[in-house]
């Protein structure tokens, strides 16, 4: 594993190596919900279990590194722009002023400007594509319903 690292983004290859060992990994664990510990060097001082929400997140990257996936690791400041925001849901700032007027994203005023948490531009942002692929899934029953075919 060669990160490529940029500002505050590290991209990672891997290898067949590693790809078979997170496979390993993820075989033994099956569907359990492991605690992880951590130990550096000797002594009852030198062992640490690994809170659940930091397990889950390791355990997401073994599962991708596990099928073969170029993993990118980044961060998102807590507290984004409006702009940020748009930039993160890949609409325009205006539509975004118009969401948080409609209350559809919380935000709150930093002066006379307006921020938004990004944990919960984030969350709109999955809400949105569940309601885009429930919408598909409907369209696709209609289309096997009425028999259209490509």
């Amino acid at each position: 594993m060669d990160p490529l690292l940029r500002g505050d983004r590290a991209t990672v290859s891997v290898t067949t190596r590693e790809v078979e060992q997170a496979g390993n990994v993820r075989a033994f664990l099956g569907n359990a919900q492991p605690t992880l510990s951590v130990q550096a060097g000797e002594g009852p001082d030198a062992l640490l279990t690994v809170p659940a929400e930091l397990t889950s997140v390791i355990l997401q990257l073994i599962d991708l590194v596990g099928r073969g996936c170029t993993v990118t690791v980044g961060s998102i400041p807590a507290e984004v722009t409006t702009t940020v925001a748009a930039q993160m849901l890949n609409i325009s700032r205006t539509t975004v002023m118009k969401l948080v007027r409609e209350q559809k994203i919380l935000s709150h005023k930093v002066g006379a400007h307006t921020r938004l948490f990004s944990r919960d531009v984030i969350e709109y942002r999955r809400a949105q594509l569940a309601r885009q692929s429930a919408a598909f899934d409907e369209l696709r029953a209609l289309e096997e319903q009425w028999g259209i075919t490509d």
